[in-house]
Parts: C-alpha cells; structure tokens; sequence
C-alpha cells in the first residue's frame, strides 16, 4: 500500500475552544502515541485527512515539525449529524513492524439460486506488515448454496499476511431466503398437523 503524506503541526491549546478555533481553520485535532513514546498533539490539515481516510487502514507518513513519523488511524471521531472530522487518534508503527488491523470483506461472485449471502464479518482481522497492509479482502461466493458458509480459514490472504482470528470463525454465510423458509416452516406444521391414515382392515 503507498504512504500518504501528510504535514502535520504540533499544538499547545487544549480543550472545546481549541479544537473549534482549530475547525474553522480547517484543521483536525489528532493525538500520535505508541512505543511507550509520550502522546504527541498535534493538528493535521482537515482536506487531506479526510481524503486519505477514504482509504482503509491508511499509512500516513507525517511531519512532524520537520521530524518524520509513520501512523495509522486509530479511532477516528466524526459528528454525528454532519460527519465531518472532529479528532482522530493515531497510533505510532514502525517500518517491517507488524499490526493487527480489520481489513474490509469484499465477496465477488453470486451464489446459487435460492441462497441469500449474509455478510457475517465485514472485516477480517489481519496480522501483516505496517507498511504491507492489504486494503481489502475478496472472498468468492460464486455457486454457494445455501446453508453453506465460508470461514476465516478458507479465506485467501495476501502475501505476508496471517489471520488475527479463530480459523473457525463464520466470514460469509449463505441463508435461505425468508420467504423460502417461512413456506418450509408451514409445509412442515401442515403435515405435523394432518391426522394419521386410518390402518386398512384385510
């Protein structure tokens, strides 16, 4: 995955004001901890955030007051009405380091007639390379049938990645449609509730 750059100033003020005077400069409020190194506060240019969180699990390569830093996103904090930035928590990594991130699913493929895909997992958590991770997933469906499931160990990683979750665990899962079902449910209490064939005398 490539790096995106991104310059980042470090902050003294503090608290609601701050971070609104900070908004409406068109900065994000962002903390960078990790290492054991005491957490850095800093601000990061709200436009170019935005467009790199478009990306999952994306690897920024900071400056840092002329100090280069790489992190990835750890908790990204939005308002809950109009979804713009309002803080983000970056985690420190290092090159050749590896990280457990969540890797989105993608299924590709169409399962067999009469079978609705279920997405159980819509991201499977991964062990990989802090500068290797892997933007999504993709998990063929193609000729599923129902009742069929496709679990993590099934799932083909990218190179130099590891699951981070039990191989048993349940990823995609193909379920019979709810009116199929709900058919198969009263043709069973029909012939539940049929009374018995009467024994024919010799």
């Amino acid at each position: 995955m490539s790096e995106v750059r991104i310059a980042a100033e470090s902050r003294s003020e503090f608290g609601k004001g701050a971070a609104r005077r900070a908004r409406r400069e068109g900065k994000v409020p962002a903390v960078l901890y990790g290492h054991g190194t005491a957490p850095v506060h800093l601000s990061l240019p709200g436009h170019d955030l935005m467009l790199a969180l478009k990306t999952p699990n994306v690897l920024l390569s900071l400056d840092v007051d002329g100090k280069k830093e790489l992190a990835l996103p750890k908790d990204v904090q939005r308002h809950p009405i109009k979804r713009h930035l309002e803080h983000v928590d970056l985690i420190l990594v290092k090159r050749g380091e590896k990280v457990v991130v969540d890797v989105p699913v993608v299924a590709t493929g169409t399962v067999a007639p009469g079978g609705l895909l279920e997405t159980v997992l819509v991201a499977l958590p991964v062990e990989a390379e802090a500068t290797h991770l892997p933007e999504s997933i993709e998990i063929s469906v193609e000729g599923l049938e129902a009742g069929q499931s496709v679990h993590a160990k099934d799932v083909a990683l990218p190179s130099g990645s590891s699951l981070a979750v039990d191989g048993d665990t349940v990823v995609l899962h193909v379920m019979v449609p709810a009116a199929a079902e709900a058919e198969a449910t009263e043709e069973a209490a029909d012939e539940a509730e049929a009374p018995a064939a009467e024994p024919v005398e010799a």
